[in-house]
């Protein structure tokens, strides 16, 4: 495994002091950490970059691939309402040409109730304090927003479960981009064994699903892999059932979904760019309006000088973000290799807890040491 070298003790400093300021209570949670859990999670793209192993009763688990969701688990299992937590540890992801065991800075901060566009704003100018203590002077912010593009299929019109499966691709540029060259016409699984399966599936209870799965996998004698349940993967051939007999989206749909995918420049011109591609649907206004005053909190902030853009369509390994996404990047490294990443997922604590923790306020970021710091990452 390859690993990063020491750091100067008094350079990691710097990297932490913004986070010190915050007052948050520093936390390390276990390095083990449940592969299911993960996947669902994050979402099946990390699966490659997990270092995966198998406890003596078959249960497999994985080294922590980043901080977020064991934080967010530490911070469910206090029960409290609120938490504003740091933390400093190693990472561990399968890399070709970086370390493998990384050093990451972070934070992660829960609420009952939260101004979003306030707090945000906060979160991009603390990671952007904390990557200009790394000494680069070639940093620039990109921007991004989960949910936006939710709200602008919703502004389109089209059929909710044709949106959800856009939104499941929005992450993964060439699989989006398939999904759209088939010009949205339903998929035709009639003549194909899992579409079979999935539609005998959708139409029972979720435990008859998982039983009828079970018996198929006993009949066929196939041992599923991976740490996922048999009501898991049910739910998941269910959703492609219902999305396979969604309307199909009309050439005019396709094309505007792929104009505001093309979406990237200035925040407010970009913001500005998306408005006039979709008719003003009230989730659309509202979350336009945010960003108007997301930007001007991180205009009157620190992080206001920044050179920064707002991609549509920001890439990112975990799929659990829901609402802003930030990545602060180094022209030398490029956009690859971002200095800090971070932003909004408030869907994640319920999803942890089975829905009990829902409506509150989840976001973080973290700062990767190796990168951010001149000397070690040019």
């Amino acid at each position: 495994m390859i690993q990063e070298p020491p750091f100067p003790a008094d350079r990691l400093e710097a990297l932490r002091a913004p986070f010190r300021e915050t007052g948050a209570i520093w936390v390390q949670p276990p390095v083990l950490q449940p592969l299911s859990l993960v996947l669902d999670l994050a979402g099946e793209a990390l699966r490659s970059r997990l270092f995966v192993l198998q406890a003596a009763a078959g249960q497999e688990v994985c080294l922590r691939p980043d901080f977020t969701t064991p934080v967010a688990r530490l911070h469910l299992a206090s029960g409290a309402a609120g938490g504003n937590y740091a933390y400093e540890g190693l990472v561990f992801r399968a890399s070709e040409d970086e370390a493998e065991e990384v050093l990451q800075i972070g934070i992660e901060r829960f609420a009952a109730a939260s101004d979003r566009p306030a707090d945000d704003a906060e979160l991009v100018d603390l990671l952007w304090r904390a990557a200009k203590a790394g000494g680069r002077g070639d940093l620039s912010l990109r921007l991004g927003d989960a949910g936006l593009f939710g709200a602008f299929l919703d502004a389109l019109g089209l059929h909710p479960a044709q949106a959800s499966r856009l939104t499941r691709r929005v992450g993964r540029p060439s699989r989006l981009a398939a999904e759209l060259e088939r010009n949205g016409q339903a998929e035709d699984r009639s003549g194909a064994g899992e579409g079979v399966l999935s539609g005998r599936l959708a139409a029972l209870p979720p435990g008859e699903a998982s039983a009828l799965l079970e018996e198929v996998w006993t009949l066929a004698g196939i041992t599923p892999v991976g740490g996922r349940t048999a009501t898991e993967i049910a739910a998941r051939l269910v959703t492609r059932s219902d999305a396979s007999r969604a309307p199909a989206l009309s050439p005019g749909q396709v094309e505007a979904v792929r104009a505001y995918l093309s979406v990237s420049g200035p925040p407010r011109a970009a913001l500005a760019q998306i408005s006039g591609l979709a008719s003003p649907a009230a989730a659309l206004r509202a979350h336009l309006a945010d960003w108007e005053r997301r930007l001007d909190r991180i205009e009157a902030a620190s992080a206001g000088a920044a050179p920064a853009v707002f991609d549509a369509a920001p890439p990112g390994d975990f799929a659990y973000y829901d609402g802003l996404v930030i990545e602060i990047v180094s022209e030398a490294l490029g956009p690859a290799r971002p200095v800090a990443v971070g932003g909004r997922y408030d869907s994640l604590p319920a999803r942890l807890s089975g829905g009990s923790n829902g409506g509150g306020s989840a976001l973080g970021g973290m700062i990767r040491p190796g990168r951010a710091l001149v000397e070690v990452g040019q």
